[in-house]
């Protein structure tokens, strides 16, 4: 890691946040000849850093507040709950490893819609991103990926059942190798050991992650990386739409006091700090010093229509944390589809936040009838709640759908606010994924659970934010063009999440990369 000392006067990019459209940003910049500086608020994570379980809440949670730095965050807004991932590989380090690639109809909808032929125009960096990542097929199912399958069959689409892409070296388990995946100009490998704690960090080695990859390769290449920095302000020089570069500004984002603020110049600057960062700066710089920034800004942001139910085995006969943390997929209908997820052995700690699944009009009637569960069935949920190894027992069932509903996200006065847009509203109470939740308990013996906010107060949870900077033909419907460049100013990019502009429906991680590959293919070299 680069320290302020050794860091260059000024850059010719500066990339804010880690994530899979930074990581791109910052290799493909490299590789053209550009000087690029990458600054990130997490912490860079070895793999000997990492939780062995999630209930190491200091380092597995991000709370700056309670001092607690790790890479899984928690963030919850009026209409929305967001899962997301912090620090040096951004999302990759927590995400689940999985790369789909959506259906036709995410190219064909949303606010890029019919701006380009997007399924064409993005195929060879679809190709490009598959092997950067590592993506291969999930070779062995496990007990979770089997109850997918037996669930399929009951809806009588077991042929669409399927193994999952992923990131992740299998090779010989527990055996270290030099790079198998960039003719030796990677890092050691090692072979995938199936412990399914691939969300609370690879101890191994096996995740390809960002920093086995193209942040492994940007470093080879020179590039510059702050890490434990927050950026607060991107502010033109001279002329107002940044053709004489901007000044950045960060400060530390782990120290208590003291928060010194340094600011370095730079010809351009990507935005890649996911929708919680980028919106969060995007709106909060066009009050202050962006003021040529889209009204679209914040606007249009998607959950991926997202439910997330944990099924809880009373049996002790199987062990649901064997695996990798996605193994296979169920595309239930041309709209949705289901993933079994998984958490390694010992990783209980969402236990102490689920509640029996409950559906009703009001949050009285849930409370009642959540009450009324709990004592239909008092033994069965204190098997469920007692569980020696949650992880073990449990199968997270993550159901998305294509469906498209947004929300807006506007600055609030310490925090972004939330504000439901037109359509329809994302809602926790989807009756397609409670009917495959409560098959999934029959056929596991188990009891369906879910976070006590959903149940209460009917916000849905997300891994997959996506949206609030996306794709338009002009300022007036959109915050970037087709190249990924802001509107109304000169040699800014917005390559991450915020940049989706449609609903996947599946996980987008592939697909960020892919647009961030696109994106930068398209910057001529220096």
């Amino acid at each position: 890691m680069s320290t302020l000392k050794s860091l260059e006067n000024e850059y010719d990019y500066i990339i804010i946040g880690s994530g899979f459209g930074g990581s791109v940003s910052a290799l493909r910049l490299s590789e053209k000849g550009y000087k690029v500086l990458v600054i990130e608020k997490g912490k860079h994570y070895k793999a000997t850093d990492f939780p062995k379980t999630n209930w190491h809440l200091k380092k597995w949670l991000w709370l700056p507040s309670l001092r607690f730095f790790g890479i899984f965050k928690m963030t919850f807004y009026r209409h929305v709950g967001i899962i997301s991932g912090v620090g040096f590989g951004g999302g990759s380090l927590v995400y689940a490893n999985t790369l789909p690639r959506p259906k036709d109809e995410f190219f064909l909808s949303g606010n890029w819609a019919g701006l380009c032929k997007w399924k064409e125009e993005l195929e060879s960096h679809y190709q490009t991103a598959e092997k950067m990542l590592g993506a291969t097929l999930n070779p062995k199912l496990f007990d979770s990926d089997i109850a997918l399958k037996t669930l399929s069959q009951a809806f009588g689409k077991g042929d669409h059942f399927e193994p999952t892409n992923v990131a992740v070296y299998f090779g010989e388990a527990d055996k270290t190798v030099p790079d198998p995946f960039f003719n030796g100009e990677g890092p050691e490998r090692t072979g995938c050991t199936f412990c399914g704690g691939c969300m609370t960090g690879c101890r191994f080695g096996a995740k390809n992650t960002l920093d086995k990859n193209y942040l492994y390769l940007a470093q080879k290449k020179g590039i510059d990386v702050l890490v434990e920095k927050q950026v607060i302000s991107v502010i033109p020089i001279g002329n107002n739409d940044g053709s004489d570069g901007y000044n950045v500004t960060y400060r530390s984002s782990t120290s208590f006091l003291f928060k010194k603020k340094n600011t370095i110049k730079t010809k351009g600057v990507i935005f890649s700090g996911g929708v919680l960062g980028t919106v969060r700066l995007l709106l909060d710089m066009k009050s202050k010093c962006l003021p040529n920034l889209s009204n679209e800004v914040g606007k249009h942001i998607r959950t991926n229509n997202e439910s997330l139910i944990f099924v809880t085995s009373t049996e002790t006969n199987k062990n649901y944390s064997e695996g990798v943390a996605i193994g296979s997929i169920f595309p239930v209908d041309e709209n949705s589809h289901l993933e079994p997820v998984r958490y390694g052995s010992g990783s209980g700690f969402w236990k102490v936040l689920d509640v029996p699944l409950t559906h009703g009009k009001n949050a009285f009637s849930r409370f009642c009838m959540l009450i009324y569960k709990l004592l239909a069935s008092p033994i069965t949920y204190f098997k469920v709640y007692f569980a020696k190894d949650f992880a073990k027992r449990t199968v997270i069932l993550l159901f998305m759908q294509h469906l498209d509903s947004t929300i807006h996200f506007k600055k609030g006065l310490f925090n972004l606010k939330s504000k439901l847009a037109d359509g329809t509203a994302p809602t926790a109470f989807m009756p397609l994924s409670k009917k495959l939740a409560d098959k999934t308990a029959e056929i596991i013996n188990g009891k369906p659970m879910v976070v006590l906010t959903e149940a209460l107060t009917g916000i849905p949870s997300t891994a997959h934010i996506l949206g609030g900077a996306v794709i338009g033909n002009n300022p007036q419907t959109g915050v970037i063009d087709t190249n990924q460049r802001v509107f109304g100013y000169k040699n800014m990019y917005v390559c991450d999440g915020s940049a989706v502009s449609a609903n996947p429906g599946v996980n987008p991680s592939l697909t960020i990369t892919a647009m961030a590959e696109r994106a930068m293919s398209l910057i001529p070299f220096k």
